[in-house]
């Protein structure tokens, strides 16, 4: 029997890690996260196509530049303001906070930093700006069933893997 390799229509299980060019790991998934390859699924940074033609056991690494990944940092979605100015339940390192613009659309800010009587919130992922090194290791590769389809997404619907 000959080993399955991926392409559009095959179910993929995958684990990977997320570390920066100089191996600090910043992300890591032990628990398999599975796709049906060349479906609405979108993995960050061209992982799809880095495991294009690979098959169950294979490793890939790839380095993926911010603009691929999680965006370049942009410095606009920092805001900084008298601790007294902000409710008590927000004043602590990490909470989060719902902002909306005037379109009436909502963005998480997380409390990045609190100094001097000041604290400081920030609408950026937290893996903004930064040139990943993602490690891939893959599980399984096999013909999807309409089961996988119903559980890891239909045709039509966006999943981002992060």
């Amino acid at each position: 029997m000959s080993k399955d390799i991926i392409q559009n229509g095959k179910f993929v299980s995958l684990t990977y890690s997320i570390a920066d060019p100089d191996g600090n790991t910043l992300e890591q998934s032990d628990l398999p996260v599975s796709y049906i390859h060349g479906g609405e699924t979108e993995l960050i940074g061209g992982m799809d196509r880095a495991v294009a033609g690979k098959c169950q056991g294979d490793e890939v690494t790839l380095t993926i530049p911010s603009s691929d990944a999680f965006g370049e940092y942009d410095p606009d979605l920092t805001f900084t303001d008298e601790i007294d100015n902000v409710p008590p339940q927000f004043r602590q390192m990490g909470a989060e906070v719902q902002m909306q613009n005037e379109a009436g659309e909502v963005k998480s800010f997380y409390v990045t930093k609190i100094e001097d009587g000041k604290l400081t919130v920030d609408g950026n992922h937290p893996l903004a700006g930064k040139t990943l090194v993602v490690k891939v290791k893959i599980l399984e590769v096999r013909d999807a069933t309409k089961e996988d389809a119903m559980s890891v997404g239909m045709p039509g619907q966006s999943h981002t893997l992060n």
